[in-house]
């Protein structure tokens, strides 16, 4: 190891364009700073990470990759870590490869393929692609060093493997889903566990960790950013901003690793013990019986358990996380039968969210520049409206007010107020004669039920034209409550492509409404869709979405109804929010379509979502 050495090394996160590996490679050259020897790009930063069956299509050879990246930039010929899918002899493999500059190219120093592949929750990544099979240091012109992605980091074992092998650094690019908005953190709650599991290993085996996050959104799917490099006493030496492109850099010494681990030794210790402990880790592993009765690791009790300088694009300071990390997680909120702790966020860090998304999905993947929005008068389109406005510029939005004959005046009001309240387009567009029209002509006997669910589905046509006059996006209104109660009309509410509120319960869409100054007329009023004349949410559900909403959270984490009953809920509430969340699955759904090939779309042919 030596006395070490110090060098700059950066943190590039950036927000890749799906499936174009032209433009990403692009893209990384142009991220290239100068100035860093070393500069570390995220998980799969040449294609997108939700790729699923395109894999194959925008996997590289190595000679590829040297080929695509061409010559260093000149005054910018630093090395590069940098992730992509690999195209091998036996199949496509996530892979993140570390290359330093060579006559007029780039050359191969070593290639890390992904061993952890995730397939549960919402990824199916083991389906797409091969495992790797091997973890290993190499040397390079600034110490030994060794790569992992994403999960391959959760697990002690690679870790361990590394440090043992000699990595005084540690790189990983991430591809980890923004999850978790409460109050408790500044950050989503997969980055804190993030700092969780990286100042636990630098810690443990005293090397520097770099973590390299993805930011922007795949298809909803939003990448947080907040990469952030660890010292080898497991403390934080730089944070990127959150849900932003940007480039962070980092003063490195190797010689910190010598001291440290004299004053923390558990890496010496762990290589002293290591020879001792083979037996035991062959036993567990063979599943055979340790000498004193106690089984082996292999166990049905334990199978398959899983364990500075910030600056923007543009060369801007950037703010970050004004929190320290914490040392441990936050305990579990126990289920009660008022219990609005357990979906409490924090409106500041999902309105960042939020305006990202939107930003993202209309403008940097789809292309286009404007929105139009259906302007109820209710909460729910209030708040898209204002985060649309705030993430594309009022002057692109546009808010439709669509009343009919029997909607409340109130609710024409309201709409109106919170239209001009946020600075965007208004227009109203009467429905009340082409609604009648059908009903006189066709279905004079009509319900009231009825009537209010094709006035839903013509307010959908008329904004999806108005969409197409303005080249603008529809943008969605729907909150979670909603969609999970089934309380929507089917190709109505849920039509527009891109839905800014779909994950949050409708008490959190008031959290957030206060946040954002939406008028307290709107936000303070009894919830209704206005599709019948004075008939509110409570009335047709029979349940308040304040005791609606810890049941559906408590029922999506596992819990039944009978486990909900003991707890204290009421026993009655569980059963009517349990009755409409597993009786209008299809609603949640694309249509049902009868399976007689081997490459259904949507089973076996699994694309990205094409932008």
């Amino acid at each position: 190891m030596g006395t070490g050495q110090s060098f700059r090394v950066a943190l590039c996160q950036l927000k890749p364009r799906k499936g174009d590996v032209a433009a990403n490679v692009a893209a990384v050259t142009e991220a290239l700073p100068a100035g860093a020897d070393l500069a570390v790009f995220p998980e799969t930063v040449l294609s997108g990470y939700f790729v699923e069956g395109a894999a194959r299509e925008v996997a590289l050879t190595r000679l590829e990759l040297v080929k695509a990246l061409g010559a260093p930039p000149a005054g910018r010929g630093c090395d590069v870590a940098l992730g992509f899918y690999e195209r091998g002899r036996r199949g496509v493999y996530n892979g993140m490869a570390y290359l330093t500059p060579a006559e007029g190219r780039y050359e191969v120093v070593h290639v890390h393929r992904k061993v952890f592949l995730p397939t549960y929750g919402l990824f199916e990544e083991g389906r797409f692609v091969e495992p790797g099979r091997e973890v290993a240091a190499f040397d390079t012109r600034f110490g030994r060093m060794g790569m992992l992605i994403c999960e391959d980091l959760w697990h002690s074992l690679t870790p361990s493997i590394l440090a043992l092998d000699g990595a005084e650094l540690l790189l990983s690019g991430c591809a980890s889903p923004a999850r978790g908005f409460g109050p408790a953190s500044p950050l989503p709650g997969n980055l804190d566990e993030w700092d969780r599991i990286a100042a636990r290993t630098s810690k443990e085996h005293g090397v520097f960790v770099l973590l390299a996050h993805l930011a922007g959104s795949e298809g909803g799917k939003l990448f947080a950013g907040g990469s952030s490099a660890w010292a080898p006493d497991g403390s934080l030496m730089a944070r990127a901003p959150l849900f932003a492109e940007a480039t962070t850099s980092v003063t490195v010494d190797t010689g910190d690793i010598l001291r440290i681990r004299q004053e923390s030794p558990l890496l010496g210790d762990l290589s002293n013990a290591l020879p001792r402990l083979r037996a035991s880790l062959d036993r567990a592993w063979a599943g055979e019986q340790s000498p004193g009765g106690s089984t082996g690791g292999r166990s049905p009790a334990n199978a398959g358990a899983r364990t500075v300088a910030v600056r923007d694009t543009a060369g801007r300071p950037v703010r970050t996380s004004r929190t320290p990390v914490r040392s441990h997680p936050q305990p579990p909120t126990r289920p009660g039968a008022s219990d609005l702790e357990a979906i409490a966020i924090d409106p500041g860090l999902v309105e960042s969210a939020l305006v990202e998304f939107i930003r993202d999905e209309v403008s940097r993947r789809r292309g286009f520049e404007r929105v139009v929005i259906g302007v109820s008068g209710g909460v729910d389109s209030a708040v898209s409206l204002f985060l649309a406005c705030m993430a594309l510029g009022p002057e692109n939005v546009y808010g439709f007010r669509l009343p009919y004959a029997t909607s409340s005046s109130e609710s024409l009001e309201h709409a109106r107020l919170v239209i001009e309240a946020a600075g965007a387009h208004e227009g109203t567009l009467s429905i009340t004669g082409a609604v009648d029209a059908y009903v006189t002509e066709h279905e004079p006997g009509v319900t009231p039920t009825r009537r209010g669910n094709l006035a839903a589905r013509i307010r959908s046509v008329i904004l999806f034209d108005q969409s197409a006059r303005l080249d603008a996006l529809p943008l969605g209104t729907g909150n979670k409550s909603e969609r999970l109660l089934g309380y929507y009309t089917w190709h109505g509410d849920d039509s527009p492509p891109i839905n800014p509120l779909g994950d949050l319960f409708k008490t959190q869409v008031w959290d957030l409404a206060r946040h954002l100054g939406i008028p307290a007329a709107i936000v303070d009023k009894p919830a209704s869709a206005d599709l019948i004349q004075g008939v509110h949410d409570e009335h047709e559900l029979g349940i308040s979405y304040h005791r609606a909403d810890p049941i559906l959270h408590h029922l999506l984490r596992g819990h039944d109804p009978a486990s909900l009953t003991r707890l204290g809920f009421d026993e009655t509430e569980v059963r009517i929010v349990w009755k409409r969340l597993s009786s209008t699955h299809w609603k949640r759904r694309l249509p049902t379509v009868a399976l007689l090939s081997e490459t259904a779309i949507g089973e076996s042919y699994l694309r990205p979502v094409d932008y």
